[in-house]
Protein backbone atom coordinates (compact mmCIF):
# COMPACT_ATOMS: atom_id res chain seq x y z
CA UNK A 1 0.00 0.00 0.00
CA UNK A 2 1.79 3.12 -1.20
CA UNK A 3 -0.33 5.83 0.41
CA UNK A 4 -2.92 5.22 3.10
CA UNK A 5 -6.20 7.00 2.51
CA UNK A 6 -7.67 8.04 5.83
CA UNK A 7 -10.75 9.90 7.11
CA UNK A 8 -11.40 11.50 10.49
CA UNK A 9 -14.80 10.93 12.12
CA UNK A 10 -15.60 13.60 14.68
CA UNK A 11 -14.46 17.22 14.43
CA UNK A 12 -14.14 18.09 18.10
CA UNK A 13 -11.17 19.41 20.06
CA UNK A 14 -8.98 16.30 19.92
CA UNK A 15 -9.39 16.04 16.15
CA UNK A 16 -8.60 19.71 15.69
CA UNK A 17 -5.63 19.86 18.07
CA UNK A 18 -4.07 16.44 17.52
CA UNK A 19 -5.28 14.15 14.74
CA UNK A 20 -5.80 16.58 11.86
CA UNK A 21 -2.48 18.43 12.32
CA UNK A 22 -0.61 15.12 12.66
CA UNK A 23 -2.17 13.59 9.55
CA UNK A 24 -1.72 16.74 7.48
CA UNK A 25 2.05 16.70 8.18
CA UNK A 26 2.65 12.96 7.89
CA UNK A 27 4.19 11.19 4.92
CA UNK A 28 2.58 8.19 3.27
CA UNK A 29 -0.96 9.19 4.16
CA UNK A 30 -3.71 11.14 2.43
CA UNK A 31 -6.49 12.82 4.41
CA UNK A 32 -9.46 12.22 2.11
CA UNK A 33 -12.52 13.14 4.20
CA UNK A 34 -13.95 14.57 7.40
CA UNK A 35 -17.20 13.39 8.98
CA UNK A 36 -19.20 15.26 11.62
CA UNK A 37 -22.88 15.92 12.20
CA UNK A 38 -22.09 19.64 12.16
CA UNK A 39 -21.50 20.15 8.44
CA UNK A 40 -20.47 23.80 8.76
CA UNK A 41 -17.75 22.97 11.29
CA UNK A 42 -16.56 20.02 9.22
CA UNK A 43 -16.45 22.12 6.05
CA UNK A 44 -14.49 24.86 7.79
CA UNK A 45 -11.93 22.35 9.04
CA UNK A 46 -11.79 20.65 5.66
CA UNK A 47 -10.93 23.96 4.01
CA UNK A 48 -8.27 24.62 6.65
CA UNK A 49 -6.60 21.23 6.11
CA UNK A 50 -7.22 21.02 2.37
CA UNK A 51 -9.65 18.08 2.54
CA UNK A 52 -11.96 17.58 -0.41
CA UNK A 53 -14.90 15.61 1.00
CA UNK A 54 -17.16 16.25 3.98
CA UNK A 55 -19.81 13.89 5.34
CA UNK A 56 -22.40 14.16 8.09
CA UNK A 57 -23.17 10.42 8.18
CA UNK A 58 -20.55 7.78 8.91
CA UNK A 59 -22.39 5.15 6.88
CA UNK A 60 -22.20 7.32 3.77
CA UNK A 61 -18.51 7.89 4.41
CA UNK A 62 -17.84 4.17 4.74
CA UNK A 63 -19.53 3.45 1.42
CA UNK A 64 -16.58 5.11 -0.30
CA UNK A 65 -14.13 2.80 -2.08
CA UNK A 66 -11.40 5.39 -1.60
CA UNK A 67 -10.82 4.66 2.07
CA UNK A 68 -8.28 2.47 3.89
CA UNK A 69 -8.57 3.66 7.49
CA UNK A 70 -10.48 5.97 9.82
CA UNK A 71 -9.74 7.87 13.00
CA UNK A 72 -12.68 7.73 15.41
CA UNK A 73 -12.79 10.89 17.54
CA UNK A 74 -16.48 11.08 18.39
CA UNK A 75 -18.07 11.25 21.89
CA UNK A 76 -17.29 8.23 24.07
CA UNK A 77 -20.61 6.40 23.72
CA UNK A 78 -20.27 6.43 19.93
CA UNK A 79 -16.82 4.83 19.83
CA UNK A 80 -18.01 1.24 19.89
CA UNK A 81 -20.77 1.54 17.25
CA UNK A 82 -18.57 3.66 14.99
CA UNK A 83 -15.63 1.24 15.25
CA UNK A 84 -17.92 -1.71 14.53
CA UNK A 85 -19.32 0.03 11.44
CA UNK A 86 -15.84 0.80 10.19
CA UNK A 87 -14.71 -2.80 10.66
CA UNK A 88 -17.82 -4.06 8.86
CA UNK A 89 -16.77 -1.82 5.96
CA UNK A 90 -13.31 -3.44 5.99
CA UNK A 91 -11.26 -0.40 7.03
CA UNK A 92 -8.58 -0.14 9.71
CA UNK A 93 -9.33 1.93 12.83
CA UNK A 94 -7.44 4.28 15.13
CA UNK A 95 -9.90 5.05 17.94
CA UNK A 96 -9.64 7.65 20.67
CA UNK A 97 -9.90 6.25 24.18
CA UNK A 98 -11.98 4.73 25.56
CA UNK A 99 -12.34 2.03 22.91
CA UNK A 100 -15.78 1.25 24.38
CA UNK A 101 -17.70 2.05 27.53
CA UNK A 102 -17.54 -1.53 28.85
CA UNK A 103 -15.18 -4.48 28.79
CA UNK A 104 -17.84 -6.43 26.91
CA UNK A 105 -17.89 -3.70 24.27
CA UNK A 106 -14.12 -4.02 23.86
CA UNK A 107 -14.53 -7.78 23.41
CA UNK A 108 -17.14 -7.23 20.70
CA UNK A 109 -14.72 -4.94 18.85
CA UNK A 110 -11.86 -7.44 19.10
CA UNK A 111 -14.09 -10.18 17.71
CA UNK A 112 -15.27 -7.95 14.86
CA UNK A 113 -11.69 -6.92 14.00
CA UNK A 114 -10.56 -10.52 13.83
CA UNK A 115 -13.55 -11.44 11.65
CA UNK A 116 -12.90 -8.51 9.31
CA UNK A 117 -9.13 -9.11 9.28
CA UNK A 118 -8.55 -5.43 10.05
CA UNK A 119 -6.44 -3.67 12.67
CA UNK A 120 -7.79 -1.65 15.61
CA UNK A 121 -5.48 0.65 17.55
CA UNK A 122 -6.40 2.67 20.66
CA UNK A 123 -5.07 6.23 20.87
CA UNK A 124 -3.12 5.76 24.10
CA UNK A 125 -0.80 8.59 23.14
CA UNK A 126 1.11 8.75 26.44
CA UNK A 127 2.86 5.51 25.50
CA UNK A 128 4.49 7.29 22.55
CA UNK A 129 5.97 10.25 24.42
CA UNK A 130 9.76 10.39 24.15
CA UNK A 131 10.11 10.86 27.91
CA UNK A 132 7.86 7.87 28.55
CA UNK A 133 9.88 5.78 26.11
CA UNK A 134 13.04 6.70 28.07
CA UNK A 135 11.31 5.92 31.37
CA UNK A 136 10.22 2.57 29.97
CA UNK A 137 13.85 1.65 29.23
CA UNK A 138 14.87 2.36 32.85
CA UNK A 139 12.05 0.22 34.24
CA UNK A 140 12.28 -2.71 31.84
CA UNK A 141 16.06 -2.82 32.15
CA UNK A 142 15.74 -3.37 35.89
CA UNK A 143 18.24 -0.59 36.61
CA UNK A 144 16.14 0.75 39.49
CA UNK A 145 15.36 -2.62 41.05
CA UNK A 146 11.89 -4.07 41.50
CA UNK A 147 9.01 -1.75 40.61
CA UNK A 148 6.70 -1.36 43.63
CA UNK A 149 4.33 1.55 43.00
CA UNK A 150 2.89 4.18 40.72
CA UNK A 151 1.61 7.48 42.12
CA UNK A 152 -0.20 9.64 39.57
CA UNK A 153 -2.83 12.31 39.33
CA UNK A 154 -4.50 15.07 37.40
CA UNK A 155 -6.03 18.25 38.81
CA UNK A 156 -7.94 20.30 36.25
CA UNK A 157 -9.34 23.76 36.82
CA UNK A 158 -13.12 23.77 36.56
CA UNK A 159 -14.28 24.50 33.01
CA UNK A 160 -17.54 24.37 31.12
CA UNK A 161 -17.67 20.89 29.62
CA UNK A 162 -19.44 19.69 26.51
CA UNK A 163 -22.94 18.53 27.50
CA UNK A 164 -22.34 14.86 26.74
CA UNK A 165 -19.35 14.78 29.09
CA UNK A 166 -21.63 15.57 32.05
CA UNK A 167 -23.87 12.52 31.48
CA UNK A 168 -22.61 9.14 32.65
CA UNK A 169 -24.50 7.19 29.98
CA UNK A 170 -22.72 9.07 27.21
CA UNK A 171 -19.32 9.81 28.75
CA UNK A 172 -19.00 6.55 30.67
CA UNK A 173 -17.85 8.55 33.67
CA UNK A 174 -16.29 11.84 34.66
CA UNK A 175 -12.75 12.68 35.68
CA UNK A 176 -11.73 9.03 36.04
CA UNK A 177 -12.85 8.17 32.51
CA UNK A 178 -11.28 11.27 30.98
CA UNK A 179 -8.05 11.65 32.96
CA UNK A 180 -7.74 8.52 35.09
CA UNK A 181 -8.01 5.93 32.30
CA UNK A 182 -4.95 7.34 30.44
CA UNK A 183 -2.88 7.31 33.64
CA UNK A 184 -4.03 3.81 34.56
CA UNK A 185 -3.31 2.53 31.05
CA UNK A 186 0.17 4.05 31.17
CA UNK A 187 0.96 2.47 34.54
CA UNK A 188 -0.28 -0.97 33.49
CA UNK A 189 1.67 -0.78 30.22
CA UNK A 190 4.91 0.28 31.92
CA UNK A 191 4.48 -2.53 34.46
CA UNK A 192 4.00 -5.05 31.63
CA UNK A 193 0.34 -5.66 32.43
CA UNK A 194 0.38 -7.07 35.98
CA UNK A 195 -2.60 -9.04 37.23
CA UNK A 196 -4.99 -6.77 39.20
CA UNK A 197 -6.18 -8.21 42.50
CA UNK A 198 -8.28 -5.65 44.36
CA UNK A 199 -9.36 -2.03 44.21
CA UNK A 200 -10.83 0.65 46.46
CA UNK A 201 -12.17 4.02 45.32
CA UNK A 202 -13.91 7.13 46.57
CA UNK A 203 -15.63 9.69 44.38
CA UNK A 204 -17.40 13.02 44.61
CA UNK A 205 -19.97 14.00 42.01
CA UNK A 206 -22.73 16.50 41.39
CA UNK A 207 -26.23 15.68 42.53
CA UNK A 208 -28.30 13.36 40.37
CA UNK A 209 -28.03 9.69 39.51
CA UNK A 210 -26.86 10.41 35.96
CA UNK A 211 -24.16 12.93 36.87
CA UNK A 212 -20.49 12.15 36.44
CA UNK A 213 -17.87 12.43 39.15
CA UNK A 214 -15.76 15.56 39.68
CA UNK A 215 -13.18 13.86 41.89
CA UNK A 216 -11.91 10.32 42.37
CA UNK A 217 -9.34 8.58 44.55
CA UNK A 218 -8.32 5.10 43.40
CA UNK A 219 -6.01 2.52 44.91
CA UNK A 220 -5.35 -0.63 42.87
CA UNK A 221 -3.26 -3.56 44.06
CA UNK A 222 -1.71 -5.98 41.61
CA UNK A 223 0.32 -9.16 41.78
CA UNK A 224 4.04 -8.99 42.63
CA UNK A 225 3.29 -6.45 45.39
CA UNK A 226 2.65 -3.57 42.97
CA UNK A 227 0.24 -0.75 43.78
CA UNK A 228 -1.24 2.03 41.65
CA UNK A 229 -2.73 5.15 43.26
CA UNK A 230 -4.60 7.84 41.34
CA UNK A 231 -5.78 11.25 42.60
CA UNK A 232 -8.12 13.01 40.15
CA UNK A 233 -10.08 16.26 40.23
CA UNK A 234 -11.81 18.17 37.43
CA UNK A 235 -13.14 20.97 39.63
CA UNK A 236 -9.83 22.02 41.14
CA UNK A 237 -9.59 25.45 42.72
CA UNK A 238 -6.03 26.56 42.20
CA UNK A 239 -3.73 28.63 40.04
CA UNK A 240 -2.95 26.07 37.29
CA UNK A 241 -3.80 22.59 36.06
CA UNK A 242 -1.59 19.91 37.58
CA UNK A 243 -0.50 16.54 36.18
CA UNK A 244 1.97 14.12 37.70
CA UNK A 245 3.23 10.59 37.21
CA UNK A 246 5.77 8.95 39.52
CA UNK A 247 7.21 5.47 39.95
CA UNK A 248 8.79 3.90 43.03
CA UNK A 249 11.24 1.01 42.82
CA UNK A 250 13.41 -0.75 45.39
CA UNK A 251 16.57 1.07 44.24
CA UNK A 252 15.23 4.27 42.74
CA UNK A 253 12.34 6.45 41.62
CA UNK A 254 11.22 8.44 38.59
CA UNK A 255 8.80 11.22 37.73
CA UNK A 256 7.38 13.06 34.73
CA UNK A 257 7.58 15.73 33.38
CA UNK A 258 10.33 16.53 32.69
CA UNK A 259 11.75 13.06 33.23
CA UNK A 260 13.72 12.77 36.46
CA UNK A 261 15.42 9.53 37.53
CA UNK A 262 17.03 8.95 40.94
CA UNK A 263 19.00 5.79 41.67
CA UNK A 264 20.58 4.52 44.87
CA UNK A 265 24.35 4.28 44.43
CA UNK A 266 26.63 3.31 47.34
CA UNK A 267 23.74 3.94 49.71
CA UNK A 268 23.07 7.47 48.42
CA UNK A 269 20.40 8.82 46.03
CA UNK A 270 21.97 10.05 42.78
CA UNK A 271 20.24 11.94 39.97
CA UNK A 272 20.85 9.93 36.77
CA UNK A 273 18.24 11.72 34.66
CA UNK A 274 19.04 11.56 30.94
CA UNK A 275 20.12 14.84 29.40
CA UNK A 276 19.67 16.15 25.89
CA UNK A 277 18.42 18.98 23.77
CA UNK A 278 15.08 20.49 24.68
CA UNK A 279 12.15 19.13 22.71
CA UNK A 280 11.14 21.26 19.76
CA UNK A 281 7.46 20.42 20.24
CA UNK A 282 5.23 19.66 23.20
CA UNK A 283 4.88 16.13 24.53
CA UNK A 284 1.22 16.26 23.45
CA UNK A 285 1.99 17.07 19.81
CA UNK A 286 4.99 14.74 19.64
CA UNK A 287 3.04 11.81 21.10
CA UNK A 288 0.23 12.07 18.56
CA UNK A 289 2.69 12.30 15.68
CA UNK A 290 4.48 9.17 16.90
CA UNK A 291 1.18 7.40 17.51
CA UNK A 292 0.04 8.09 13.95
CA UNK A 293 3.37 6.87 12.54
CA UNK A 294 2.92 3.64 14.53
CA UNK A 295 -0.62 3.18 13.21
CA UNK A 296 0.47 3.73 9.61
CA UNK A 297 3.30 1.21 10.05
CA UNK A 298 0.81 -1.35 11.33
CA UNK A 299 -1.58 -0.77 8.45
CA UNK A 300 1.26 -1.10 5.95
CA UNK A 301 2.50 -4.27 7.62
CA UNK A 302 5.84 -2.70 8.54
CA UNK A 303 5.33 -3.38 12.26
CA UNK A 304 3.94 -6.43 14.03
CA UNK A 305 0.31 -5.99 15.05
CA UNK A 306 -1.02 -7.18 18.39
CA UNK A 307 -4.75 -6.82 19.07
CA UNK A 308 -5.45 -4.49 22.04
CA UNK A 309 -6.60 -7.28 24.34
CA UNK A 310 -5.08 -5.37 27.26
CA UNK A 311 -7.98 -2.93 26.96
CA UNK A 312 -10.38 -5.64 28.14
CA UNK A 313 -8.49 -5.83 31.45
CA UNK A 314 -8.27 -2.03 31.62
CA UNK A 315 -12.04 -1.71 31.34
CA UNK A 316 -12.70 -4.52 33.79
CA UNK A 317 -10.61 -2.56 36.28
CA UNK A 318 -12.55 0.62 35.42
CA UNK A 319 -15.82 -1.19 36.05
CA UNK A 320 -14.48 -2.38 39.40
CA UNK A 321 -13.38 1.17 40.25
CA UNK A 322 -16.87 2.55 39.74
CA UNK A 323 -18.44 -0.37 41.60
CA UNK A 324 -16.07 0.17 44.52
CA UNK A 325 -16.91 3.88 44.59
CA UNK A 326 -20.67 3.36 44.22
CA UNK A 327 -20.86 0.63 46.86
CA UNK A 328 -18.14 2.13 49.09
CA UNK A 329 -16.31 -1.15 49.53
CA UNK A 330 -13.26 -3.02 48.30
CA UNK A 331 -13.75 -5.00 45.10
CA UNK A 332 -11.67 -8.09 44.41
CA UNK A 333 -10.81 -8.81 40.81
Amino acid sequence: MSEIRIAVVGAGAIAQLAHLPAISRAKGVQLVALCDNDRAKARSLADRFDVADVYTDIDELLESDELDAVVIATPNHLHEPHVLRALAAKVHVLCERPLALTSRGVERILTAAQRADRKVVVANNHRFRTDVQALDRFLRGGELGRLTAFRAGSYQLKRTAEAWRTRRAEAGGGVFMEHGIPLLDLALWLADHPEPTRVTAHMERARGATAVEDAMLVHLECGSHLSISLDLNSAYVGEDDRWWFETVSTRGSTRLAPLRVVKELSGRPVDISPTGAAARESAFVQSYRAELAHFLALVNGDSKYEPPTDQVVLHKIAEAVYKAADEEKEIRL
